[in-house]
């Protein structure tokens, strides 16, 4: 019924309907007369048709056909019904099936200009009437540009959404490989997955460490305190380091092109360590020296021991040293690096739909924290949550935190060794008030009765292993570990400790239920007491990153509490990660890969095409 009351459009079909599907009549045509040019074709048609007849046919047959009367009249009839009727449809379907391709194409140009925020027409007015000078669209390009930047944020975000949700569904992965890709897992220094204290069964804590070394910083961070000399050295020293590089690719260049072999790695660090002569120098007392070729020796003396902040009494905005205390204030270089970190972390929170409702940010200290919530106390905290802790650590403090590792430790290991020495006596008790033997007591009382013998051979051969027995290594609960050589030493594990400390607290547990059976006297109940709460600080003690393999950079710890079945918050967590180590580090790179150019196998002289003269 709609297709019989609509009387334009393409699903219209009629023969004598304008622009219909098969009709013979067009809109195109603005009133022609399509009958008279039908019959003008139709008439120069017959036309030839009856001359070529007359050409052929002999005189006498002619005479006795009605050439100009029946003959003419069917050759009309013929051409008009098969002619016009294929033709001339086939002509009008093409002039509509045209105009309505350049009629969309027409709408297709109108949109695109309406699209563009600055038309062509007003920017010549503008350019007319003041020129490029007074009026300009840059400050429109800028935020056209700050609004695509932020779209292709947005996508590449949501592709990174996809590629790990799709990679975590393809691997099953729910664990440690599910938070961080292939080429990023180098940065873990931590990742542990243990059952939730007060819901074991359902809530799962997982503690991630993230450690960036400073080499593999996009922009470089220093601590607020750090010299300005140091700044302006580190500075020169990347100036240094980029001009070698560019000595050595040139000079790669000239091998190649004289036909001969690329400089190998090896050989491409002697080179480099040949031209550290053109730009360094350890004469710090000469001025013609060539550490002093890019800064005066007089600017370094001025700025030697300058910090973060003058003295306000000391202070003249004309001297050298805070003029040029100035120009790195100006550049930003001292703080860039760590506010970038700072907003990065954030936004891509922020982006990512991950809120949260603390946020405490040390600026001088290079510390940031971020809580989901504000509350501490894990009692009244829902089971999907995080903590973020951004920090940034120098050789200094990475020495400091490794010295109180050091010392948390023997004072835990301290105080577990003395519950164990408290349940020794305890057990040394229960066996004299029952009246109880044990190995060690039968042995103490045989080797002393063997030593205090009748004499003999045998008691004197006993009585000399005895003096010349070695101190006893083996404690019985954990085997004797190697010997730590000085690389074990400057990496501290505590493999072999920790190990015996469990098992002890395992045998003294052990010891208790054989002391004390089903009875909780007093002093079990202390005891006891005493036992979990060091085997529990000893677990969050274990929970810290191990600062021996922790080196200077930033250090990103996250703190996530999450339900085993949904782990919302896990996954989301992994989409932040990937994105902020993409935005802020460089990434491992194989420098073997990364100087990789052209190689000699590419250049060969029997694939050159040049056309020349053959000689005859």
């Amino acid at each position: 019924m709609a297709r019989d009351t609509m009387t334009h459009g393409p699903n219209i079909i009629h023969p004598e309907k304008p622009s219909a599907v098969g009709s013979r009549n067009s809109l195109n045509r603005d009133n022609r007369n399509e009958y008279e040019e039908s019959k003008l074709l139709i008439d120069e048609e017959v036309d030839k048709v009856l001359n070529h007849i007359h050409a052929r046919l002999p005189p006498e047959v002619l005479e006795k056909l009605d050439v100009m009367g029946s003959v003419k009249s069917k050759l009309h009839n013929y051409f008009n019904q098969n002619f016009q009727n294929m033709f001339n449809r086939y002509i009008t379907t093409m002039e509509d099936e045209m105009g309505k391709k350049l009629r969309d194409l027409i709408d297709k140009e109108e949109y695109r200009n309406l699209n563009r925020y600055t038309p062509r027409e007003i920017a010549e007015i503008l350019d007319q009437i003041g020129g490029m000078d007074k009026f300009n669209t840059g400050e429109i390009e800028k935020s056209v540009v700050n609004i695509y930047g932020h779209l292709q944020g947005h996508v590449q975000r949501g592709m990174y959404e996809l590629e790990n949700e799709t990679n975590a569904l393809l691997r099953q992965k729910s664990d440690v490989g599910a938070f961080v890709r292939g080429e990023n897992a180098y940065a873990i220094a931590k990742c542990s997955f243990k059952n939730n204290f007060y819901k074991p069964k359902t809530v799962v804590d997982v503690k991630l460490a993230i450690n960036i070394l400073n080499s593999e910083l996009i922009s470089p961070i220093y601590h607020y305190q750090v010299p300005v000399e140091t700044i302006v050295k580190d500075v020169i020293g990347k100036h240094i380091h980029e001009l070698i590089e560019q000595e050595i690719k040139e000079l790669n260049m000239t091998l190649i092109d004289e036909g001969k072999e690329e400089l190998t790695d090896t050989e491409m660090i002697f080179e480099k360590i040949k031209a550290l002569d053109n730009y360094v120098d350890d004469d710090t007392t000469n001025e013609q020296s060539k550490r002093y070729q890019f800064v005066a020796k007089r600017f370094m003396d001025k700025i030697e021991g300058l910090q973060a902040e003058i003295d306000p009494d000391d202070y003249d905005p004309l001297n050298v040293r805070e003029n040029i205390k100035r120009i790195i204030d100006n550049e930003n270089i001292r703080n860039r690096g760590f506010n970038t970190a700072v907003n990065n972390i954030t936004s891509i929170l922020d982006t990512s739909k991950m809120g949260y409702q603390h946020i405490e940010n040390f600026k001088n200290a290079r510390e940031c924290v971020i809580r989901e919530y504000e509350d501490t106390d894990v009692n009244s905290l829902p089971d999907e949550r995080y903590q973020i802790r951004l920090a940034f650590y120098d050789d200094d403090q990475i020495r400091e935190m490794r010295s109180a590792y050091d010392i948390q430790f023997e004072e835990l290991k301290k105080e577990l060794v003395k519950v164990v020495d408290v349940v020794q006596v305890l057990y040394n008790d229960y066996k004299a008030a029952r009246g109880i033997e044990d190995y060690g007591d039968v042995a103490a009382r045989y080797l002393k009765e063997d030593k205090g013998g009748g004499g003999g051979w045998f008691s004197a051969r006993v009585e000399e292993e005895v003096e010349e027995e070695p101190p006893k290594l083996w404690n019985e609960i954990t085997f004797i570990p190697p010997r730590s050589t000085e690389v074990e030493e400057l990496n501290k594990t505590n493999i072999h400790i920790v190990e015996e400390l469990r098992k002890r607290t395992i045998h003294t547990r052990n010891r208790l239920r054989e002391i004390y059976k089903n009875q909780n006297p007093t002093d079990r109940t202390i005891v006891d007491n005493r036992l979990n709460f060091l085997d529990r600080k000893f677990e969050e003690f274990e929970a810290q990153i191990n600062p021996y393999h922790v080196l200077p950079g930033v250090l990103l710890e996250i703190d996530i509490t999450s339900v085993k079945r949904k782990k919302t918050t896990m996954m989301s967590m992994a989409n932040v990660l990937n994105e902020f180590l993409y935005s802020v580090s460089k990434g491992f790179q194989d420098t073997a890969f990364a100087a990789f150019s052209r190689r000699r196998s590419t250049q060969r002289d029997d694939l050159e095409q040049t056309f020349e003269q053959i000689a005859d």
